[in-house]
């Protein structure tokens, strides 16, 4: 019987193939096209298990190229099934990747698997460790925040007595932001665990518990959001603001929260009773989401200033804001007026719709950098599939395995980040279907002498593979991402992220 893994490693294969055979016959129309470099790729590996991974929305990946992430080693893990949310059968350390050299982060100590979310331009990076312990609570192995710096991993501890925390954020002063639950009872835990999560700042040996906008549990909550921190010590994710559950979402309302000098500032909301910050600036801007009046729609938002902007859509009801340079461009995904979801850039107050791969219907934009080069993937419409794409210079989309090697083996599945000079990290599959992380280092001018880059220029007719809005309009999609069997991938691609996806979406479905 065919495996699971065979399966999507073949769909993905099938859809590359057509996208490529549909991009060859269109051949030289007479218009202008853009150029593009290649890309040497290079596969992360593992600590010799089966897969390794990035992740996405936090900052993996520095100015200096240094990668960090998580990858299986081939210790079989003692506790599994029964272990963490997203645990397989081998244990996992976090890793930092530098210069084609894989390093293992370690763990606390004993037998214990480790995850990297965020590295610094320093090379340190914060993440979480099993110590060892199991949770008396959940009888699951206890994880804590922990931080890696230089040589040495730092249990940061938890709020309270609490049984677990998690570091999702690092700037370079050596702040840590991330949630800890405590002890006390609370049925509205994003986690589900049963207890109250806080959002915590550590520096220097202390972890300070940022408090709530008036509500129980502050941190990460949303159907998808983030914890953020900048170089000034700004932290922005989520709060509920009182207990008193809204019927519409069957939680208390949730806002976006701006955190500075011991102060919490609610950010407010675009009419709903749900929202959430998903990553800052170093001016303190913050973009994320919120549910418009009677929670029917959910819009990207900037804020700037104390002013909350609606960012718009395409033309749906559903939309994120997840990454924003300096030059205050944002990207993130949104859907249109047949709720097909798109990949977007938003640009002096202009939404741009940055297309699809063909034959892939959907999009979703997860980064740009400082030079308006924006990643992302396409996706099927169930997002089961996905394709890592690159979008420059104001042309139309391009499929990244078109700019690699062809006799690679790691399909490229998708683009997570774009730093400032240009490399790409992502994770990618291979014809076994495990997943690994990748870099991408481009053949370009900022490269010179790379080993085994191919320095000619690819015509945008011989790489792009965009469907464009004429023949989107000529082959519509219907799938409704509030009401099809595949809206919970669907939501959690715009924010994947190694917890649960939380008790509800916080939205209610369109009106028909």
């Amino acid at each position: 019987m065919e495996s699971r893994k065979q399966k999507c490693f073949a769909a993905i294969t099938l859809l590359v193939a057509l996208a490529i055979a549909v991009s060859s016959a269109a051949g030289d129309d007479g218009n202008h096209h853009h150029k593009h470099h290649h890309y040497k790729l290079i596969d992360v590996g593992t600590f010799g298990g089966p897969q390794s991974f990035t992740q996405d929305l936090l900052h993996f990946q520095t100015r200096r190229g240094i990668v960090a992430g998580w990858a299986d080693t081939q210790t079989p893990d003692p506790n599994y099934p029964n272990s963490c949310f997203f645990c397989g059968p081998f244990m996992f350390h976090a890793f930092k990747w530098r210069n084609g050299v894989l390093t293992d982060l370690g763990a606390l100590p004993g037998v214990n698997s480790s995850a990297a979310f965020w590295i610094s331009d320093k090379g340190w990076s914060a993440g979480w460790s099993e110590n060892g312990a199991i949770d008396p609570l959940l009888g699951t192995p206890e994880m804590r925040a922990v931080l890696w710096k230089d040589k040495e991993i730092i249990d940061l501890g938890t709020l309270e007595g609490g049984y677990e925390s998690f570091a999702f954020g690092l700037n370079s002063r050596g702040q840590v932001t991330g949630v800890s639950l405590n002890l006390v009872p609370d049925s509205f835990s994003g986690f589900g665990f049963g207890t109250q999560q806080r959002t915590f700042l550590w520096k220097d040996g202390v972890m300070q518990d940022l408090g709530t906008l008036g509500g129980p549990d502050a941190g990460v909550l949303g159907f998808t959001g983030d914890i953020e921190i900048n170089e000034r010590g700004q932290v922005a994710a989520c709060s509920y603001t009182n207990s008193i559950v809204n019927p519409t979402t069957g939680t208390p309302t949730l806002d976006p929260f701006l955190w500075e000098d011991g102060k919490m500032l609610d950010l407010g909301s675009l009419g709903g009773t749900s929202g959430c910050a998903i990553n800052l600036d170093n001016r303190g801007q913050v973009i994320g989401y919120s549910n418009l009046a009677g929670d029917l729609g959910l819009h990207p938002f900037l804020w700037s200033q104390g002013v909350l902007k609606d960012l718009g859509t395409l033309g749906g009801n559903f939309g994120v804001a997840i990454s924003i340079n300096d030059a205050n461009e944002i990207v993130g995904a949104t859907t249109d007026k047949n709720e097909r979801v798109l990949a977007y850039l938003w640009r002096h107050g202009v939404m741009t719709n940055l297309g699809t791969l063909h034959p892939l219907p959907y999009s979703n934009a997860q980064w740009i950098n400082s030079r308006g080069q924006v990643v992302g993937f396409g996706a099927s419409t169930d997002f089961s599939v996905h394709v890592a794409f690159l979008w420059e210079n104001g042309g139309p989309m391009v499929d990244l395995n078109t700019l690699v090697p062809p006799n690679s083996k790691l399909l490229l599945g998708q683009a997570l980040h774009i730093n400032d000079r240009g490399e790409i990290a992502g994770d990618g599959v291979l014809p076994d279907g495990d997943h690994h992380a990748f870099v991408l280092i481009p053949c370009d001018e900022d490269h010179p002498g790379v080993e085994d880059c191919d320095y000619s220029e690819v015509e945008e007719s011989a790489s792009a593979i965009r469907i464009g809005s004429q023949s989107v309009e000529q082959n519509p999609t219907t799938a409704n991402p509030w009401g099809s069997a595949a809206s919970s991938s669907m939501l959690r691609s715009f924010g994947r992220r190694p917890m649960p996806l939380y008790r509800n979406l916080g939205v209610q479905p369109p009106p028909k």
